[in-house]
């Protein structure tokens, strides 16, 4: 019961000012007929393409020049047309921020300076994937950049341990097993993704395939355990990593794939173990084709 009154003076307060707002302020009977000067609508200008801006480090310098422009355009205009200190304060704080968060973005942008092959990788892969400059920054800090002469092996058939991930950037790798040639590797595909993707983080094996410079290769490692660091403390690059290892093991398969055919009419399927057995009774199984087969006889159990 007491509450009534002293809601009834709120609401009257409210009801005022509401009035004060809408009811009582003066509308503009007669315009203006001269139009602002050039400096007003030079700011209007830059504003609109300021923020026709886009993301990413270039993205924000973009946008924080043009918008300081635009701010310290109508500083000038209250300063000298329209003679109100208050507008005038206002755009020139802006424009100082402006100014400021351009200065910072532009450091960082200086500061991340990468070798020739680093900034390869980042152009051609990682940011047609959208991955920012310091994300990347991670990344490279983790690796070395290290290079392979023609005729030298990167890894052996039976005797080198898998303890790294490699990404080739320049020259091209021969993939052989027991001497028989199964494909290349070229720039901008990894040289161990299969053997990567096959054990896990505790596990440890040995290298089913020689791998072999073709000509003089220069590639860039990430170490075993100083990746699953990376990847524990950073989730983004553990999924980014995992999309690219995953696309690279596929296109690795359809290498093979493209390298046996059956007769003249059939393609070989790596999808279709029992179809490839079925078609060729009299053609000698490969390791291959044997570890498809078992897996096949495995998943039907």
């Amino acid at each position: 019961m007491e509450s009534e009154p002293r809601s009834g003076p709120a609401m009257e307060r409210n009801s005022t000012l509401w009035k004060n707002l809408i009811d009582e302020h003066p509308v503009c009977t007669t315009w203006k007929q001269e139009a602002e000067g050039a400096i007003y609508h030079l700011a209007s200008i830059l504003f609109v393409v300021g923020f026709m801006g886009g993301s990413g480090f270039f993205g924000l310098l973009y946008v924080f020049s043009l918008l300081g422009l635009g701010f310290l355009c109508s500083a000038v205009w209250a300063w000298v047309d329209v003679c109100a200190a208050d507008i005038f304060s206002w755009n020139f704080v802006l424009f100082v921020i402006c100014f400021m968060q351009f200065v910072h973005i532009a450091y960082q942008v200086r500061s991340i300076t990468f070798a020739r092959e680093f900034q390869l990788l980042y152009s051609s892969i990682f940011q047609p994937l959208g991955t920012s400059l310091p994300v990347f920054r991670t990344i490279a800090l983790s690796s070395e950049v290290v290079t392979l002469e023609k005729e030298h092996c990167y890894a052996m058939q039976g005797k080198t341990s898998i303890d790294k991930l490699s990404l080739l950037v320049s020259g091209r790798i021969r993939v052989t097993v027991d001497g028989e040639f199964l494909h290349y590797i070229f720039p901008f595909q990894f040289l161990d993704s299969p053997e990567w993707d096959s054990l896990r983080p505790t596990e440890e094996g040995l290298f089913q395939v020689t791998l072999t410079a073709e000509t003089d290769c220069r590639y860039v490692s990430w170490r075993r355990k100083k990746l699953y660091l990376l990847f524990a403390q950073h989730r983004y690059i553990s999924r980014l990593f995992s999309v690219l290892i995953g696309s690279d093991i596929a296109d690795k398969l359809y290498a093979l794939n493209d390298r046996i055919y059956i007769g003249k009419r059939y393609h070989y399927d790596i999808r279709l173990p029992n179809f490839y057995q079925m078609s060729s009774p009299k053609m000698p199984r490969t390791p291959l084709t044997g570890h498809f087969r078992n897996s096949r006889q495995h998943c039907d159990k």
